[in-house]
């Protein structure tokens, strides 16, 4: 069991989510449905405040409207990156990898960890969560800064667009990334929401707990945590869903019917590659993150090009992977979700940006 990755076996104590093989996530006991249904919303009706799941992390409660609106200025407030963390992201060439330039700037940021000058001075370690829970709020709170910059440094010539202080997280980033579109705002808050957590046995959630272990501050934990989201076997898995989903249409056009597309995913598989976006390390059954984003296109563009072809993979790779004796679950799709609706959204004369943002994706889950 241990030369198999340990997978079965009880390794480490995560108390804020659990990922149930048949069930999938569940937030403080709380499944994503649910949580979309108790935790405030920005509207009626509305998507989860990722705010909102912050709170139920930190405290195991569902927060009040209030306590989310407070939460939220609280994060506006701490949102504050100095001019030499840009300087930094500065300093590598626009080519460099978004996630390369993402861990530059949370390392730049690290200058201003209170953890660390607090044990410079001596701290008890019964107050070391005191300095490590600022520090991550604060982490929190301007992460998106910096990730929404190297976005537009890599594809909107750097153009930078400041927070706007009457919109919660999700919003904010949705905007700082150049959405204006209030449908954006949503998919983003249910977006970060239903990625805040997921278990800490992956590999970047356990890099960080293991460098956090060593009492490193949460900058320089959160930077190594991005170091193992970067790799192909990990978090870059999204960006190789849209390669292969973008060589599809490039060969068979977005219109294409059932037997092309099967015609293709066969194609992929005699050629000794995998179809990417099928199958988890743990999950038995459909990634319920998927199916809430499902839903929400089917809301919001049912009829978009690019969501039907995603709709006919769900239908046609299954059955084929099945006759190859594959154990199937259909996990990842709900990355292209996302880059559908950034295409969508961004209208006509712009729907190409998204598709060469590509590498950017692993930065922004």
């Amino acid at each position: 069991m241990v030369i198999g990755g340990m997978r079965g076996m009880t390794g480490l104590l995560w108390e804020t989510s659990l990922l149930d093989p048949d069930e999938g996530i569940r937030f403080r006991g709380l499944s994503i449905p649910e949580c979309q249904k108790l935790l405030p919303a920005a509207k009626p009706d509305g998507e989860p405040l990722p705010e909102g799941l912050l709170w139920l992390l930190l405290t195991g409660k569902v927060p009040s409207k209030a306590q989310v609106d407070a939460l939220s200025q609280e994060l506006r407030d701490r949102a504050v990156v100095p001019d030499y963390v840009f300087k930094a992201i500065d300093a590598l060439p626009v080519s460099a990898h978004p996630m390369t330039q993402f861990a530059t700037g949370v390392m730049a940021l690290q200058v201003q960890s209170e953890f660390q000058k607090a044990y410079e001075k001596g701290i008890s370690k019964l107050k070391y969560w005191e300095p490590t829970y600022e520090d991550a709020l604060s982490l929190i709170a301007r992460v998106p800064l910096v990730a929404s910059y190297v976005y537009r440094r890599m594809y909107k010539d750097g153009k930078f667009i400041p927070m706007d202080d009457s919109l919660d997280y999700g919003g904010n980033f949705s905007h700082m990334l150049g959405f204006s579109n209030h449908q954006m705002h949503e998919l983003m808050r249910l977006y970060v929401t239903i990625h805040s957590d997921h278990e800490g046995g992956n590999v970047s959630a356990h890099t960080g707990h293991l460098v956090g272990s060593a009492l490193s501050d949460p900058y320089l934990s959160f930077a190594a945590a991005l170091n193992g989201l970067a790799g192909p076997l990990h978090g870059l898995a999204n960006q190789e869903v849209l390669l292969w989903i973008k060589s599809v249409v490039d060969e068979c056009g977005e219109n294409i019917s059932n037997e092309q597309l099967k015609d293709y995913v066969w194609k992929t598989l005699n050629g000794g590659k995998v179809v990417p976006g099928f199958g988890h390390g743990v999950l038995r059954k459909t990634d319920p993150r998927y199916m809430c984003q499902r839903e929400f296109a089917l809301k919001h563009l049912p009829d978009d090009p690019l969501f039907k072809l995603v709709s006919q993979l769900y239908e046609v790779v299954p059955p084929i992977l099945t006759e190859l004796g594959k154990i199937l679950y259909r996990s990842f799709w709900c990355i292209k979700e996302y880059w559908n609706l950034l295409s969508a959204n961004m209208g006509p004369s712009t729907r190409i940006a998204p598709r060469k943002a590509k590498k950017c994706y692993n930065g922004l889950a």
